[in-house]
C-alpha cells in the first residue's frame, strides 16, 4: 500500500501523464528521424509546407509532380538515378511520417496546454517553462527545414552534419525539459542529495547531451563507416595528429574530418561512462536514496557503450544504429530524472488526492511500499 504522504494530487497526475506521453512521442520522433536518415529518405520531400504538407499525394498526377521535384535534387542525380516511382514512394513515406509525427506532437502539446491553463492547473513557473518548450519546439521545426535545405544544395547528397547534430540535440533538449518538469511534479517530499552527488547528477545530463551532439556529427558525416575496430582505431589508440587535423582551417576538423569526429565520440563515451560508474559508487558509499538511480544510469551507460561498439564493429547496420539512438534517449531520460530528484522535491499541492502508485520513470527507482 502506498502511504498518503506519497500520493500525487489528481491535477499533478494529469499533468505528469501528459508530459510523459509527450516525452514518449519525442522519443518516437527521434527513432523515426533516425530511420529516415538511415534509409536516405530525408530529402524526398523538397518543400516545407507546415499545413498543406500534412496531406500526401493522392492521385497519380500528384505523385508524378512530387517525383519530378525529387528528380531535380542532387541526391537523385548523383545517387538515385533511375529510381522508380514505387521506390520513391517508400522514401516519401518515411519523410512524410516523420513530419506528420512532428505535427501530431505540436497538437498534443498545445491543445492540452490550453486546457490546463483554462482550468487553472498551471502556476506561473510551470506555465512559463511549458511556453519555453513550445517555442523550442517551433525552433526545432525551423531547424529541421534548414537541415533539409542544406541537403538540396548543389553537389549535396545528404544534409549537413552540423545541422543534423543541432536538430538531434534540440529534440533531446525538448525531451529533457519535458522529463525534468514531469519529475518535479511528483507527490512525495524528497530530501536533496549531498552537494557532491548533486553536482555530479547535474553534470551527467550535460555530458549525455554533448555525447548525443557528437553522435549526430558521426551520423551526419558517416564517420561510423570508417575505423570499424575497437578498442583501437585501425591499430592506434590515438590517431596521429596529422590525421586528426588534416582539414584547413583546423576548426572544421571537428565537423568534417571523420577521424576526429569518431575519435571525439569515443573519448566522450569513455568520459561519460567513467563519471556514471564513479557516481554510482559514490552514491552507494554515501548510503543515499539516489544510489539506485545512479546505478541505473551506470547500467544504461554500459549497455549503450556495448551497443555502440557493436554497431561500429558491424559497420552500422540499420537495427544497431536505431537501437543506439533510442537507447541514448533512455540514458538521457534517466539522467534528467536523477538530476531533478537529487535537488529534492516538495508536494506541489497541500491537498492530496487519493493514494496511487506514482507514475513516471522515477517510480521505478524509488517506489516505497
Amino acid at each position: 500500500m502506498i502511504s498518503a504522504a506519497t500520493a500525487i494530487p489528481p491535477a499533478n497526475r494529469a499533468l505528469r501523464t501528459w508530459l510523459y506521453l509527450l516525452a514518449a512521442l519525442v522519443v518516437a520522433m527521434v527513432a523515426v528521424g533516425g530511420a529516415t536518415r538511415l534509409t536516405g529518405s530525408g530529402l524526398s520531400i523538397t518543400e516545407w509546407r507546415p499545413v498543406t504538407g500534412a496531406v500526401p499525394p493522392l492521385t497519380a498526377e500528384a505523385w508524378a509532380a512530387e517525383f519530378e521535384r525529387y528528380k531535380d535534387t542532387p541526391q537523385y542525380r548523383i545517387l538515385n538515378q533511375g529510381l522508380g516511382l514505387s521506390d520513391f514512394k517508400v522514401l516519401y513515406a518515411w519523410e512524410w511520417g516523420h513530419r506528420m509525427l512532428g505535427r501530431i506532437i505540436g497538437l498534443a502539446f498545445f491543445l492540452p496546454l490550453v486546457v490546463f491553463w483554462l482550468r487553472g492547473r498551471l502556476n506561473l513557473r510551470l506555465g512559463l517553462a511549458l511556453l519555453g518548450l513550445g517555442l523550442l519546439g517551433g525552433l526545432q521545426g525551423a531547424i529541421g527545414w534548414i537541415m533539409v535545405a542544406s541537403g538540396l544544395q548543389p553537389g549535396m547528397t545528404a544534409v549537413a552534419p552540423l545541422k543534423l547534430a543541432l536538430h538531434l540535440t534540440t529534440a533531446s533538449l525538448i525531451l529533457a525539459g519535458l522529463v525534468w518538469l514531469a519529475a518535479g511534479l511528483r507527490g512525495a517530499t524528497g530530501r536533496p542529495a549531498g552537494a557532491r552527488l548533486r553536482r555530479t547528477a547535474y553534470a551527467l545530463p550535460l555530458l549525455v547531451l554533448l555525447q548525443i551532439f557528437l553522435g549526430g556529427l558521426v551520423a551526419g558525416s558517416h564517420a561510423g563507416l570508417v575505423y570499424n575496430t575497437w578498442p583501437t582505431m585501425n591499430g592506434d589508440l590515438v590517431p596521429d595528429l596529422s590525421g586528426l587535423f588534416v582539414v584547413k582551417p583546423w576548426i572544421e576538423n571537428f565537423v568534417d574530418n571523420v577521424t576526429l569526429v569518431q575519435f571525439n565520440h569515443r573519448m566522450t563515451a569513455y568520459l561519460l561512462l567513467a563519471v556514471a560508474l564513479l557516481h554510482a559508487l559514490d552514491a552507494r558509499l554515501a548510503g543515499r536514496g539516489a544510489a539506485r538511480r545512479a546505478a541505473g544510469i551506470a547500467g544504461l551507460a554500459l549497455l549503450q557503450a556495448a551497443l555502440g561498439i557493436t554497431a561500429l564493429l558491424l559497420a552500422v547496420p540499420l537495427w544497431a544504429a536505431l537501437a543506439h539512438q533510442v537507447l541514448a534517449m533512455a540514458v538521457l531520460v534517466m539522467a534528467v530524472v536523477h538530476a531533478r530528484l537529487s535537488r529534492g522535491t516538495v508536494p506541489a499541492s497541500a491537498t492530496l488526492g487519493p493514494a496511487s502508485i506514482p507514475f513516471g520513470y522515477e517510480a521505478l527507482a524509488e517506489r516505497r511500499v
